[in-house]
């Protein structure tokens, strides 16, 4: 089975799988795939929206009901735990709306939303939203993307995109890595 095959076959599960546990590169693969013609687009974005909104689902209930379990409490203890409940609590809409754009903090924050006063259907609403708004822009820049670098080198064969693929996505978090610790590093002086 050839790689164009495999992903064409098991794409839309590793982009749900992805997007549940690590978030953007699988998301942002996605769209490259879906450029590739290996899974329609919509499947690529419906995939990476579910995979991060079950995985956010699966962090708030264990900030809700799980509190004593390990990595729960791991979380708890942490620095950047003050700084995301100081958000939630300052903008809880907007926060729920927004954290999974902010790098850094998209795990934790479904944990501290669960160990909140915020009921779980107004998260399920609102997450649901933004994982949907979430899946759709990061495919969607995947797919531009794939457009961008095959105008600039031509149709490459698929492992050779892959490759241009994740030299973007690492260019991209090394960015949003220092403008999101600028940021937090405001908020978290501002407390």
């Amino acid at each position: 089975m050839s790689l164009a095959e495999f992903i064409t076959q098991y794409g839309a599960l590793a982009v749900f799988i992805g997007a549940g546990a690590e978030g953007e590169t699988a998301a942002f693969l996605g769209g490259i795939f879906a450029h590739r013609h290996l899974m329609p687009d919509w499947q690529a974005a419906a995939a990476a929206s579910l995979g991060s909104f079950a995985a956010d689902q699966l962090f708030f209930f264990a900030g809700r009901y799980a509190s004593r379990l390990g990595f729960v409490r791991k979380f708890i203890a942490s620095k950047m735990m003050k700084r995301v409940a100081h958000l939630l609590e300052t903008y809880p809409t907007g926060f729920i709306l927004s954290f999974r754009f902010i790098y850094g903090i998209r795990i934790i924050s479904p944990v501290a939303i669960g160990l909140s006063s915020i009921s779980p259907w107004r998260f399920l609403l609102l997450n649901f939203i933004a994982a949907a708004l979430w899946g759709t822009v990061i495919t969607a820049v995947g797919y531009l993307l794939g457009n961008a670098v095959e105008a600039l080198f031509g149709r490459l064969r698929l492992h050779h995109h892959l490759l241009v693929a994740l030299a973007a996505i690492l260019l991209v978090i090394a960015f949003a890595a220092i403008i999101g610790r600028k940021y937090l590093s405001k908020a978290s002086q501002g407390a």
